[in-house]
């Protein structure tokens, strides 16, 4: 049977809510952060939970922000002190600890480029700190921070997990934190959601292109992962479209039989009628918003602030311009 598929534990579960199907082991909070900012938490405790949702046990914390692609500096601020938050509460307790930063991803496709375009403007110490001290860049801003962008294996022939933990090896950071691009469900989370979750993350699987997972079990050391939606598929566009023009025709006695027959399949109906009616050409399409490379430009300065605050005891400006 074919998989919804999407990188956000919160839509998982919503596909539950849908067929009105209660997970055990799965909880779920929410916390508005901001009126404009809601902060949704999935916590998958069992093995069952986590065998139902498809994901590792672990926590998966969404942020969802509906304005995220207005060019807005000062919301995105707010967006970024909302994601350092999150961090920090996931990150060590210890006071001083090292951190990796790895961007996933392929430069060269920009809705892949999130992860790389997050690198390029983050503090990075490692280096100043080792030769000269931690107090020379100043008290705030003393935590130790690599970075690696692995590439894809189309480029390198190597696993980014084998990269990242050969890196772990030679520089044994505390903490490794995954910058990569998501696929979402739906449409209204392109470029709109953040998801920080501390189970790792597993390279190109919402695009069906699986990779070895980066994750603690695979490394050695935590791993968190930060991720936004920058594609879907064309299956989910369809049922977007279908479902909003049967919702704006509903008054139609003709459109409102159509829609109660359309209205008593499940989601995973849905989507193998739509697959079915596309041609094969379209249905392993993936889709990006046509001003896909200013949202991932914007988009990865709000996650590089949000790194960077987590990682400072107060927030000194210390990143790249």
């Amino acid at each position: 049977m074919y998989q919804v598929r999407t990188d956000l534990a919160l839509e998982a579960r919503e596909k539950f809510e849908e067929d009105n199907v209660e997970i055990k082991g799965v909880r779920l909070d929410e916390e508005q952060a901001t009126p404009d900012i809601l902060i949704s938490s999935v916590v998958i405790e069992t093995e069952n939970g986590a065998k139902a949702m498809g994901k590792p046990k672990g926590s998966y914390v969404t942020l969802e922000a509906p304005n995220m692609i207005e060019e807005d500096e000062g919301y995105h601020r707010e967006i970024s002190i909302q994601l350092s938050r999150v961090l920090k509460r996931l990150l060590p307790k210890k006071k001083e600890f090292t951190t990796l930063v790895a961007g996933l991803g392929n430069r060269a496709v920009t809705p892949d480029s999130l992860g790389p375009r997050v690198v390029d403007n983050l503090c990075i110490t490692r280096h100043i700190i080792k030769e000269f001290g931690r107090y020379v860049i100043g008290d705030s801003c003393h935590k130790s921070v690599s970075s690696i962008v692995p590439g894809v294996m189309a480029q390198t022939g190597i696993e980014s997990m084998e990269i990242v933990r050969g890196i772990v090896k030679e520089t044994s950071p505390d903490v490794i934190i995954a910058v990569d691009a998501l696929a979402a469900r739906s449409t209204r989370r392109l470029n709109r959601t953040i998801q920080i979750t501390d189970t790792g993350i597993n390279p190109g699987s919402g695009v069906g292109n699986h990779r070895h997972a980066l994750n603690s079990e695979n490394v050695g050391i935590p791993v968190i992962a930060i991720g936004i939606p920058t594609v879907v598929d064309a299956a989910t566009i369809v049922i977007d479209t279908m479902n909003n023009l049967l919702e704006a025709m509903s008054q139609a006695e003709q459109i409102r039989r159509i829609e109660n027959s359309y209205e008593k399949l499940d989601m995973m109906e849905k989507y193998e009628l739509v697959r079915e009616l596309l041609t094969p050409q379209l249905n392993t399409l993936y889709v990006t918003t046509k001003d896909v490379d200013e949202a991932v430009r914007r988009l990865s300065f709000t996650v590089s602030e949000g790194i960077n605050i987590a990682l400072q005891e107060e927030d000194t400006g210390c990143h790249q311009e």
